[in-house]
């Protein structure tokens, strides 16, 4: 892991096209910004906790489908 020191107002660059900017130090609290392209996915560790932990819910708990057989008549001609 990476730390670095940021001030107020002091950005920190992830590649070419990612960027979090220090918005405001408060107390024990730091509100930052994240300045990234739409395709990529920014969410709080908690929030992808929650989104990764209802996606293994759903793929467990997905119904099974009969298997259908069709049992077709045929005319003798």
């Amino acid at each position: 892991m990476l730390i670095l020191s940021r001030k107020t107002n002091e950005k920190i660059m992830i590649g070419d096209d990612i960027s979090v900017s220090i918005i405001e130090i408060r107390g024990d609290q730091v509100r930052i910004g994240v300045d990234a392209p739409k395709s990529v996915k920014v969410f709080r560790q908690e929030v992808f906790d929650a989104i990764k932990a209802e996606n293994k819910a759903a793929a467990q708990s997905a119904p099974v489908l009969p298997v259908l057989t069709i049992n077709a008549k045929r005319e003798s001609v």
